[in-house]
């Protein structure tokens, strides 16, 4: 975990994450990775001493989502690029609003709708394939 968050929400369907727990940074990025002002959409960034070098056995992938920390006073300090997208609120309480990606999050777990997609697509007589997610109740 690198954030927390404390409070009652209105239900205007927005996810709070709260702010940084003490050695982690939280930054809204733009595709530059420089900060972007509050209200304004980015990608989440996570910084501080608990991020990983990368994937195991993963180079390419880890070269795209650990990236150098250009904020780290530390030598070495690295950036975990989410794919979260974020806004910060007037509050300083950042948001999440979406993903930059068909990456989604499903009672915990991570899930690429496009690895399904690849899977279903393996299925003689199957010419395309398109996987989605929804609500059958509200808050489900």
């Amino acid at each position: 975990d690198s954030s927390y968050h404390e409070g009652q929400e209105t239900g205007q369907g927005m996810v709070p994450i709260g702010r940084p727990f003490a050695g982690s940074c939280l930054y809204v990025l733009d595709a530059a990775l420089a900060l972007v002002a509050p209200g304004v959409k980015g990608e989440l960034c996570i910084g501080g001493p608990g991020v990983a070098r990368g994937y195991l056995g993963l180079p390419q992938l880890s070269a795209e989502k650990f990236v150098r920390d250009p904020y780290s006073q530390s030598a070495g300090g690295r950036l975990y690029r989410t794919g979260d997208l974020a806004r910060i609120r007037a509050d300083g309480v950042i948001e999440l609003v979406g993903r930059a990606d068909n990456q989604i999050k499903l009672r915990g777990f991570r899930i690429e709708l496009g690895e399904i997609e690849t899977a279903l697509l393996q299925i003689a007589g199957i010419r395309q394939a398109v996987v989605n997610v929804y609500e059958s109740q509200v808050g489900e």
